[in-house]
């Protein structure tokens, strides 16, 4: 009967502790996210004019990558999220699924030129958003600021 009680007992706690964890997993982390700034990025236009100064957070491990700015109500206008990829390639698609905020994507490559954009995206969009240019690094700021800066294909960004 002793062992039965301890048993018993055993069970109940094992039975309250794996809870617990199940409790832990379910929390939806991306929820806790605001902007971190990891460094500056400089938009350069006509080989040597700086058209602005922006925040960037990086994106470089996979879970940024997949999360990017999901969950985020607002951005500053000189705030943005750099996407670091190991080579050039055509990029993976993006959408826009429990993302808030409109955005412009700017891709560039491994020069920091950019080499193509996708304007305007749809907040909360499941529809696949893509560049067939080959790109080692893709910026997303605010909706607007491509037409804003006047952005063209050919301008580049310095990273510090």
């Amino acid at each position: 009967m002793k062992q039965l009680k301890s048993f018993s007992v055993l069970a109940f706690v094992f039975l309250i502790l794996s809870c617990q964890s199940r409790q832990n997993q379910n929390k939806d982390l991306s929820l806790d996210f605001e902007f971190k700034k990891d460094t500056l990025l400089r938009f350069i236009q006509d080989k040597d004019t700086i058209a602005r100064i922006f925040e960037i957070e990086l994106a470089e491990t996979d879970y940024e990558k997949e999360t990017g700015l999901m969950h985020r109500t607002q951005m500053q206008a000189n705030q943005g999220m750099l996407f670091i990829y190991d080579k050039e390639a055509a990029r993976p698609s993006f959408y826009m699924k429990n993302t808030h905020i409109p955005l412009d994507l700017i891709y560039l490559n491994t020069n920091m030129s950019i080499v193509d954009f996708n304007l305007n995206t749809t907040p909360f969009s499941e529809d696949l958003i893509s560049s067939n240019v080959p790109s080692r690094y893709v910026l997303e700021v605010n909706a607007g600021l491509v037409d804003e800066l006047k952005l063209k294909k050919g301008d580049r960004i310095i990273v510090n």
